[in-house]
C-alpha cells in the first residue's frame, strides 16, 4: 500500500504551529507518517542562506514533535516554490493536508490567508485548517458534518465517520431544509429527515460502534455548523454544496466555517478519478 502521509504546511507561524500540533495528535491515533513541508518562493535576488534557515526551522519543528510522540515517523522537506502550488501538488499523494489559518506572509487583519483558501479549493485530498487559539483536543466531543447529498458532502460524511471512529467519539450530521411557503411544513420536514437518514444509514452499518445523531435546521447550515463547532473537536464540510454556483471554488458554507468555526475545519473536494467507481486515494490509505 502507498505510504500516504499527513502533510503539514509549516513556516513557524502561530497558525503553522497549531496545525502541526493538531497533525501530531491525529497521526498518533491514525498511524500515518507526518511530512512537514516548508515552501519558499525564490526571491528576485536569491539568498542561498534562506533554504538553510528554512531547513533548520522545519527540522527543529520535527524534533519537537518527536519529543512529544517518540517513535512517530516524521519527514521534512523544503521546496523552492510558492506555498499554494507546492501544497496542492503534495496533496496528490497525501492522506490529509493540515494548514494554519494564515502563514507568515498573511496580513494580520485577515481571518483566513490565501494559501488556506486556495488549497482547500484545489487540493486532491481532505484539508484541515486550524487556528492557534482553537482547542487542539476536546476529549469526548463529537465530530460534526454538514450533509446535503452533493458529491462533496457525501465525501465529507465518509471522512467524518472515519474520524469519529478513529477518535472513538460520536458523529452529528446536520442537514438544512427550507419550509414550503405553501404550508406543507410537516410533509417537507419528513422528507428532509428521510433524506438525511438515507444518507447516514449506510455509515451507521459500516461503523456500528459510532453513535450517530442527526439534526435538521431551517436557520442555515452554516449557522448550525458554526454553533455546533463550539462543542466539537472537528467540523467537516464539502468544498461546495448543492446550492453553490458552479463557478465558485468554495461554497458559502465552507467559507463561513473556515472563517468563524470554533474548532478545526476539514474541507473535502470532489475529484474525478480514472475509473468511475474508483475510491479517492486518501480513502484507500485509511
Amino acid at each position: 500500500m502507498t505510504d500516504r502521509p499527513i502533510v503539514v504546511g509549516y513556516d513557524d507561524s502561530a497558525g503553522a504551529q497549531a496545525a502541526l500540533q493538531w497533525a501530531v495528535e491525529e497521526a498518533s491515533r491514525t498511524g500515518p507518517r507526518l511530512h512537514l513541508v516548508y515552501a519558499i518562493e525564490w526571491p528576485a535576488h536569491p539568498d542561498i542562506g534562506v533554504l538553510g534557515r528554512a531547513k533548520e526551522v522545519v527540522d527543529t519543528a520535527a524534533g519537537a514533535a518527536r519529543a512529544v510522540r517518540p517513535g512517530m515517523r516524521i519527514t521534512t522537506e523544503v521546496v523552492d516554490t510558492a506555498a499554494t502550488p507546492a501544497l496542492i501538488e503534495q496533496s496528490r499523494n497525501a492522506r490529509l493536508v493540515v494548514l494554519g489559518h494564515r502563514g507568515r506572509g498573511g496580513f494580520p487583519g485577515l481571518l483566513l490567508g490565501s494559501v488556506a483558501i486556495t488549497a482547500t479549493a484545489h487540493a486532491h485530498c481532505p484539508v484541515v485548517v486550524v487556528r492557534p487559539r482553537q482547542p487542539m483536543t476536546r476529549p469526548n466531543t463529537p465530530v460534526v458534518v454538514g450533509v446535503d447529498s452533493s458529491p462533496e458532502s457525501l465525501l465529507a460524511l465518509a471522512f467524518a465517520m472515519q474520524e469519529a471512529a478513529a477518535h472513538a467519539v460520536a458523529l452529528i450530521a446536520i442537514h438544512g431544509w427550507t419550509p414550503d411557503p405553501a404550508g406543507r411544513h410537516t410533509e417537507m420536514k419528513s422528507a428532509a429527515r428521510s433524506a438525511l437518514t438515507a444518507m447516514v444509514n449506510p455509515w451507521r452499518e459500516k461503523y456500528p460502534d459510532v453513535p450517530v445523531a442527526t439534526r435538521l435546521t431551517t436557520d442555515g447550515v452554516a449557522n448550525a455548523l458554526i454553533s455546533a463547532s463550539n462543542d466539537a473537536q472537528l467540523v467537516v464540510v464539502g468544498s461546495r454544496g448543492r446550492g453553490g454556483f458552479g463557478g465558485l471554488l468554495l461554497g458559502s458554507v465552507s467559507q463561513q466555517l473556515l472563517h468563524h468555526a470554533a474548532c478545526p475545519v476539514a474541507v473535502l473536494r470532489h475529484v474525478a478519478h480514472d475509473a468511475p467507481d474508483e475510491s479517492p486515494p486518501w480513502w484507500q490509505a485509511r
